[in-house]
């Protein structure tokens, strides 16, 4: 028994305190709680009428509270078999948790929110959805912020395609009445399935480059043990020249040392030969000293024949003193030797440095004119930097090749300079199934969709075949436009076509079509700035003081320094041409206005006589290029339109 009520232990738990009850009492609606809790609950909130807090149910009166010993007796049982122990302890919001709405004093972290009640729910008040067979068809979500609409407070339900953005039903039937509204859901499905067309093309995008990185890992493998073995072979061969010339040095010593032993051996025996010739005349030397001093004539006259004659000079071998003269020979062949060795060595050394170097220039070296390239994704920053909206993922054309810098034309950005080792090949277009960027199409181009699309691949969004807009940014095959009636517009480039420049294109803008002293206001599709309203309206006008990138300074009257983006403005008409009021931009002629005697950075080079081309626009500031200057600065205010007869 006690084990059947301790399965059905949340019944006897007080909705307040959330523990087992404490001097159970049940008021006039059947529902049970602590004593002490449904009395602190009606006396800390007098508005609360007395209701309860279950069911919500009002009472005329407060009701008399007395003890259901019954439950008492139930609570006393569960506590002596001690199975309050077992009771999961409840969980206290923290920071950043969702709060339980129902729970009074400690608040209990929310477990689910029903987007039919609006609220978030702890574990024990989430109950009665799961008891009470109307509440069971309610929406439950894992617990979060409930999503409202921040000007009727309501709960977001439909979804208007026209502005891209979620709506309350009070927005449906007030200034999104008319526009392409679905409900959240058909929405929702439609962009998840487009999501999951997505994930599958991102999968298999993966599972290419899994692929090539599996390849470029095998391929660095080969390349380290091809590395490997090279310097390996090279010290291998580097040993064995060592070696050879090791071999041969000593072949040429003991040589010198043969021929050094055999001379040694044959001067030895001509010293031995000198010796005895120097013996026998030093004895004739003698006899004859003897002869020349005798006194007797008659002895002197008997020995004089007896005496030895002199044998003349001796000559000694000739290649026995000249040898040592030879080995000067020698060692000037072994010097030549050496010279010889050294320049044939340098040189082959400096052929396989090239030859090193070269393998790993091979990779960039293919690269010629006319092909289709883009940037490592290993590298992060280019030498001659990015540029304009060039990317890892932008595809561009090689137009030119010096050495190791080329030259590349994107959609978006011609003549960029690069380095041979930072590019990479792609394939061409009608090798990998996509279409050449179309270079016919520019960043500031008036477009509008062609008639022959029936339905854009991203869905109208309340543009027409004869809307025209600005585009704002290309990126490979996609492009993103300003419209009057849809900012931001998504389509595909190859659906779009330029029309001239001065076709009607509404308000739509982008960064260069605002100036300094231009007129504007808030767009009616706008519902909130991202800076906030600040007390202006949508029927606010003033005028831009400062541009900084996508964002402008505007003074209206109403607030003089109010923050804004581009996309939330656009330009007010001037009453006076009927045209927007800054009428300078890149590509017109102008001249400096007569009015002006010095401008603000100084004449330069040019008069009032000269006319140029804006080549630049950036804040107050333009640059022009004159014939007699060609990067001559100045304001906006010092200048005008040349007229047909400049």
């Amino acid at each position: 028994m006690a084990e059947s009520i301790f399965r059905d232990q949340d019944q006897y738990s007080c909705s307040i305190c959330l523990d087992l009850m404490l001097d159970p009492v049940t008021i006039p609606c059947g529902h049970s709680y602590c004593m002490a809790c449904i009395k602190d609950y009606w006396d800390k909130d007098e508005l609360r009428n007395n209701n309860c807090p279950q069911c919500r149910q009002k009472f005329i009166s407060r009701p008399d509270l007395n003890k259901n010993t019954m439950l008492a007796e139930i609570m006393d049982k569960l506590r002596k078999n001690d199975f309050q122990a077992s009771f999961n302890p409840p969980t206290l919001a923290k920071l950043g948790d969702i709060e339980c709405d129902f729970c009074t004093g400690d608040k209990l972290r929310a477990v689910n929110s029903c987007l039919e009640c609006r609220a978030s729910y702890c574990e024990m008040h989430l109950q009665p959805h799961y008891d009470f067979p109307a509440l069971k068809r309610h929406k439950l979500v894992n617990a979060t912020n409930m999503p409202s609409c921040q000007k009727h407070d309501k709960l977001l339900e439909a979804f208007c395609r026209t502005d891209q953005m979620c709506i309350c039903m009070h927005c449906l039937m007030d200034e999104h009445r008319g526009h392409d509204t679905v409900s959240a859901a058909v929405e929702r499905n439609e962009k998840q399935v487009r999501l999951q067309a997505d994930r599958i093309k991102f999968e298999e995008k993966r599972k290419g480059k899994e692929q090539q990185l599996h390849d470029l890992q095998d391929a660095q493998k080969s390349y380290i043990d091809a590395v490997e073995m090279t310097v390996q072979s090279t010290k291998d061969a580097f040993t064995a020249i060592l070696d050879l010339m090791q071999k041969k040095c000593s072949e040429v010593i003991e040589k010198i040392q043969a021929e050094e032993t055999a001379h040694l051996d044959r001067v030895k025996g001509l010293h031995g030969q000198l010796d005895n010739e120097i013996a026998v005349l030093r004895r004739h030397e003698d006899d004859l000293d003897n002869l020349i001093q005798t006194k007797d004539n008659i002895c002197f006259l008997q020995n004089f024949e007896k005496m030895p004659t002199y044998p003349g000079a001796t000559v000694l071998p000739k290649h026995s003193l000249e040898l040592a003269d030879n080995f000067e020979g020698v060692r000037k062949i072994v010097s030549e030797f050496t010279n010889k060795l050294e320049i044939f060595c340098q040189k082959e050394v400096e052929n396989t440095l090239e030859r090193v170097s070269s393998t790993t220039k091979t990779a960039s070296r293919h690269i010629k004119t006319g092909d289709w390239v883009r940037v490592k994704a290993c590298v992060n920053t280019p030498k001659y930097n990015w540029g304009s909206h060039v990317t890892h993922n932008t595809i561009g054309v090689v137009k030119s090749l010096h050495g190791e810098t080329l030259v590349v034309s994107f959609p978006a950005h011609e003549n960029w300079k690069g380095v041979l080792s930072e590019m990479e090949l792609v394939a061409r277009p009608d090798e990998s199934g996509t279409s050449a960027p179309n270079y016919t199409i520019k960043i500031g181009d008036r477009v509008r969709v062609k008639s022959a699309v029936a339905m854009p691949k991203y869905k109208w969004g309340g543009v027409s075949h004869n809307s025209w807009g600005v585009v704002k940014a290309v990126d490979g095959k996609e492009i993103t436009v300003d419209f009057p009636e849809c900012s931001d517009w998504k389509g595909v480039v190859s659906e779009m076509e330029v029309g001239p420049s001065d076709a009607t294109s509404g308000s739509s803008t982008v960064n260069g079509s605002f100036h300094v002293g231009d007129k504007v206001r808030v767009k009616p599709s706008v519902v909130t700035p991202k800076y906030e309203w600040g007390g202006i309206t949508h029927k606010s006008v003033g005028t831009i003081r400062a541009v900084e990138e996508d964002t402008m300074f505007v003074a209206f009257p109403e607030f003089h320094g109010w923050k804004g983006t581009f996309s939330e403005m656009e330009l007010v008409p001037s009453k006076e041409s009927g045209r927007f009021s800054s009428s300078i931009k890149i590509g017109d002629r102008v001249h400096v206005k007569t009015t002006v005697d010095t401008p603000k950075h100084g004449w330069g080079e040019i008069s009032h006589k000269s006319v140029g081309v804006v080549t630049a626009l950036k804040g107050t500031d333009v640059t022009v290029a004159f014939p007699e200057q060609k990067r001559w600065l100045g304001v906006l205010s010092e200048v005008e339109l040349a007229s047909s007869a400049h």
